[in-house]
């Protein structure tokens, strides 16, 4: 074999075998002692140094494979294919390293010495470039071109494949970029590409999340997770993917743990061109999160990465996160109608618009249009109406959504100071988005809502069109919100106030949900409702029962956050007796504290035992919360107003709306044991013995998966843990590893009743209301996608083990006499004193005895 032949196969078997590649390019450069191009061997010189820098691209060192491919290009002078061909090679590498621009300049060079499948190959190379300058549907036509003529070149072909299955995806054409990844995968397996493969595997998350489909997102990712275990810049590149989709998702706490790990990794493995995209990614989770300064100051090191590598088209998106971070920062630190409010404000709204123009002409009209909205707000704080006007009739002209065009008239409307037909615009806006949600998705249109490639069933579009129109549609929703608080001081029109609240919580649920109207009277039996509103720091509530409805100032929402946190404080030291002197100690001072502030809290919240009372509801009677924000992880049975009645904390009034029976005759109740607990084997035991139709089953997943699909009631008593930056990551210790929240996405039915007997199982993370994130909060909303109205008993601190056995054993005994579980948890707390423990959902339907 020739020096020139054994390094075309080091080519050859750099895709499959990089490590033997490598040793056999290093072969040969030693067998021809790398002589000058002018010598006989340099053909065979340039192919191997080109065959070096594929093992070392796949080995992930990107900096030694641009430093071999130039030395390739210089030793193959006098030889214009092998030069190309090195160009060709050159241009990912260039691209990746941060000069998408060079890369394609490089295409320009080799094009013209290359021929036949190589132009082909060449197509694969650029679309890599294209794809990270935006230019995906260039990228497309490279690659449609390019796939037909690979046949014979797997290797390729599935770059080819890969490559256009994401621009499929970044076009929001997840059909063809599923069936496209898939393709890719198999031609990459068939060849022996097994890393090729992986790295298609490696992007089903980031499809999967991005067209709302999360729970398959979070189980390809763990999957793909394993396959990439030993590839540090793939797998951070996945992760970065995968974060990307999350933040979309709104879950930015998920994404900001990925991206926390990816970055760091793409800048040891030199991957120049995806570090700044992942840092825009980790300062836009940041924001969604609420950590502005964070925002902030990544934001500008992606900026100023951004604007090194010439990515004009993304400097106006990370512009606007630095912007956004700045308003978010002066916003937050001064009331507003305080002088703090306008400081820096006048040069900020001049910015924000520039930024608006920029995006506009940078090809992001939709987040143009978001931007000027934005704009408009600030300039109306600022007192600059008509600044404000000229922004805002911008929307009204340009806009392609109806909503987003709905969404300016309604602001318009109410900077005439017409309430009415502000409301009736944002209404509009809501019903557009459910026209869209409803209507054939197949054809392109006018909302930016419409299919992506139609080859997904019907339940994948809908959490598709749910992700792409939700927070244009909450903006609009809470906008309605406000504008209906406004009117409530003038009219004191609670009723107004509870409907908008609703329509928020709905937007939260799903774009294509339907409106929510409130009823003259409750339904017979329904007991009160008492649904908390925000709108900034000012915290409202709702009261609706017989005698009707009223709307009350309430005072600050951050006050009553903390004192919610200082009574979870309080409760963690009694339940895990680590005040100081013996044991009954927690019970004295400690608890003496905790009881203060719960009063206080009580006042401010509920206006003492008396207001419910005087709503219409009897001593004892139900009563139905729906919290805002961090409100719900109070532990609200305990305020003094409610102590002793059935109480359920619900996401939305839907339930108190349209109460649903429970189950006829004996339910199925299936009652575990997690590890590591003293009593809870004999706690699921008691639950066994407690009801007609029970049995403890095992504490593996799959087992624990197995009975969501059979019980009516499941029991689980184990060992807990939330996660707060990352609440679909919190989980349940069993036998064989932790169930996390986002593997409940995957359930196919829920028990209509769900006891966790776990610690703080029942805290979440609400970034919006209508979305409690965590494991009560992820059983509950499969629960509702089942048709289920689900109800969830978790505690909201950590509980121990003897005093969960001695409240459940009464609870169970209760529950099987046929109270419903809001009741018999309320009969237990005040039996047992043992406290934290909260129904959440429909917790005012009984179950049937046995």
């Amino acid at each position: 074999m020739t020096p020139l032949d054994r390094a075309e196969a080091a080519v050859r078997l750099s895709g499959t075998d990089p490590r033997l590649a490598l040793a056999e390019a290093r072969a040969v450069l030693d067998l021809t002692g790398r002589p000058g191009p002018a010598d006989a061997y340099g053909e065979a010189v340039s192919v191997a140094l080109r065959a070096a820098a594929l093992a070392a691209r796949e080995l992930g060192d990107l900096e030694l494979a641009g430093e071999r491919l130039e030395e390739a290009i210089a030793a193959g002078h006098g030889f214009p294919r092998r030069v190309a061909q090195a160009r060709m090679s050159l241009v990912t590498v260039r691209a990746q390293l941060g000069d998408p621009e060079g890369g394609l300049r490089l295409a320009d060079l080799a094009e013209r010495d290359l021929v036949g499948t190589d132009l082909a190959r060449l197509g694969v190379q650029r679309s890599v470039a294209l794809i990270l300058l935006g230019r995906h549907e260039e990228a497309v036509r490279h690659c449609d071109r390019a796939v037909g003529l690979l046949d014979d070149d797997p290797r390729f072909r599935a770059g080819g494949l890969l490559n256009r299955g994401l621009a499929h995806a970044y076009l929001e054409r997840y059909g063809e970029a599923e069936a496209d990844l898939a393709e890719c995968a198999r031609v990459a397996r068939s060849a022996g590409l097994d890393h090729v493969a992986m790295l298609a595997e490696g992007n089903l998350p980031f499809v999967s999340a991005r067209r709302g489909d999360v729970a398959a997102a979070f189980r390809r990712y763990r999957a793909a997770e394993a396959t990439l275990f030993g590839y540090p810049e793939r797998l951070a590149a996945m992760r970065t993917d995968f974060a990307e989709a999350l933040v979309a998702a709104r879950l930015p706490g998920e994404a900001r743990t990925l991206l926390e790990q990816a970055v760091p990794e793409l800048v040891a493995a030199g991957a120049q061109a995806a570090v700044p995209g992942a840092r825009l990614l980790l300062a836009q989770a940041a924001l969604l999160a609420g950590d502005a300064t964070l925002a902030e100051t990544t934001a500008r090191t992606a900026l100023a990465e951004l604007d090194a590598q010439g990515r004009t088209a993304w400097l106006p998106l990370a512009r606007e996160v630095v912007l956004r971070a700045r308003l978010a920062r002066t916003t937050a630190t001064a009331s507003p109608a305080g002088p703090g409010a306008r400081e820096g404000l006048p040069g900020l709204v001049t910015e924000l618009i520039t930024c608006a123009d920029d995006l506009a002409t940078c090809g992001w009209p939709g987040a143009s249009a978001a931007l000027r909205l934005t704009a408009a707000a600030a300039a109306v704080r600022l007192g600059v109406i008509t600044r404000a006007r000229a922004q805002l009739d911008l929307v009204a002209a340009g806009a392609t959504r109806p909503l987003v065009r709905w969404h300016a008239a309604a602001m318009r409307h109410r900077l005439d100071g017409d309430l009415d037909r502000a409301l009736a615009a944002a209404a509009r806006g809501i019903e557009a988005v459910h026209d869209a949600g409803t209507r054939d998705h197949g054809t392109a249109g006018d909302t930016a809502l419409d299919a992506t490639g139609g080859t997904a069933g019907d339940t994948a579009r809908d959490a598709e069109l749910r992700v792409h129109a939700a927070r244009p549609a909450e903006d609009l929703a809470e906008l309605g919100r406000e504008i209906a608080l406004d009117r409530a001081g003038r009219t004191g029109d609670a009723r107004t106030v509870l409907e908008w609240a609703e329509r928020c919580r709905a937007v939260v649920r799903g774009a294509t949900a339907p409106v929510f109207r409130t009823p003259g009277a409750p339904p017979a039996g329904a007991g009160i409702l008492v649904e908390l509103v925000r709108r900034g720091d000012d915290l409202f509530a709702v009261t609706a029962g017989p005698q009707g409805c009223a709307l009350r100032a309430l005072g600050s929402y951050q006050a009553a956050v903390e004192a919610t946190v200082r009574i979870r404080y309080g409760l963690r030291r009694r339940n895990l007796r680590d005040t100081p002197g013996d044991a009954d100690a927690p019970r004295g001072a400690a608890g003496d504290a905790v009881a203060h502030e719960l009063s206080a809290l009580d006042r401010v919240l509920l206006s003492g035992p008396g207001t419910l009372t005087r709503a219409g509801s009897p001593p004892g009677g139900r009563v139905t919360v729906v919290p805002t924000g961090a409100l719900c992880t109070l532990p609200w049975p305990l305020l003094p107003s409610l102590r002793g009645r059935p109480v359920s904390v619900a996401a939305d009034a839907a339930g108190w709306l349209a109460p649903r029976p429970g189950p006829a005759g004996a339910p199925l109740v299936l009652s575990v044991a997690g590890p590591g607990l003293d009593h809870a084997a004999a706690e699921a035991d008691m639950v066994a013995a407690a009801h007609a139709r029970a049995r403890r089953v095992g504490a593996t997943r799959a087992e624990v998966l197995r009975a969501l699909e059979l019980a009516d009631v499941l029991h689980v008593a184990a060992h807990g843990m939330f996660t707060p930056r990352g609440p679909m990551l919190s989980r349940i210790t069993l036998d064989d590893g932790p169930l996390m929240a986002y593997d409940l996405l995957t359930a196919q039915r829920i028990p209509r009743l769900v006891v966790l007997s776990a610690c703080d199982a029942g805290m979440a993370h609400a970034p919006v209301d209508g979305a409690a994130l965590g494991l009560a909060g992820a059983f509950l909303d499969r629960a509702a996608h089942s048709g289920v109205a689900g109800c969830v008993v978790a505690g909201v601190v950590p509980v121990r083990d003897d005093e969960a056995l001695a409240l459940m054993t009464i609870f169970h005994t209760l529950l099987a006499e046929g109270r419903s579980p809001a009741e018999a948890l309320a009969r237990a707390s005040e039996k047992t004193a043992v406290p934290g423990f909260v129904c959440f959902g429909a917790g005012d339907a009984p179950f049937g005895t046995g």
